[in-house]
């Protein structure tokens, strides 16, 4: 076990609005307005989020015409999200 690259991850996930991100982005690959909407806090501050998410290798975006889509691409992280939810 890579110990710096797990504790990373553990970071990431450790905010409150991180995890429901990527608790949401497992049921469904999302855009930055619906999950600002599901959210309810500010544009910048989902971005700042999806920022920190994408540069741990956790989300990948996908763009569709001008719109970005974002999915969860970790396992591990799928897998941690899988047993916080038991």
């Amino acid at each position: 076990m890579d110990f710096k690259e797990t504790s990373s991850i553990l970071k990431a996930l450790g905010h409150p609005a991180r995890l429901e991100i990527v608790h949401n982005l497992m049921k469904d690959e999302c855009n930055v307005d619906n999950m600002v909407k599901r959210l309810g806090i500010p544009q910048s501050t989902v971005s700042q989020h999806l920022r920190i998410l994408q540069d741990r290798g956790i989300i990948s975006p996908r763009k569709q015409g001008v719109i970005t889509c974002y999915r969860v691409i970790d396992q591990r992280v799928r897998d941690i999200v899988e047993l916080l939810k038991k």
